[in-house]
């Protein structure tokens, strides 16, 4: 949980390690490592009720599908010119961090667009 500053980290036998980010003046760091108890996705009702919807597991991604998408171009139209946003060296390089652990753990993958 970002906002307040948790971070959850799953371990091997079932528990989660809580980490706790908190600045007071001396700059003191803490640690709690606490027992969750997992909820699975047979306790959400809506997964009850429609049990064939869901796959077992929702972890990642959906597997890629062929799709048929186009877009119809207007003719003589041209395309938007619009130079992307910068950004301070630091904070790209903290961008690309976060977008490099996001597709390592299968959450984003790169587009496919041309």
């Amino acid at each position: 949980v970002c906002l307040e500053k948790i971070v959850q980290i799953p371990l091997p036998n079932g528990d989660i390690l809580e980490v706790y980010e908190e600045r007071p003046e001396w700059n003191l760091k803490q640690l709690k490592t606490m027992k969750v108890n997992k909820s699975k996705l047979e306790d959400i009702p809506v997964v009850r009720e429609f049990p064939g919807v869901f796959p077992e597991d929702l972890s990642g991604l959906p597997p890629s599908r062929e799709t048929e998408f186009h877009i119809d171009l207007i003719h003589g139209a041209i395309p938007v010119a619009k130079s992307p946003y910068h950004l301070a060296p630091t904070k790209m390089q903290e961008l690309a961090n976060q977008l490099k652990e996001l597709q390592d753990k299968g959450f984003i993958r790169p587009s496919s667009s041309p």
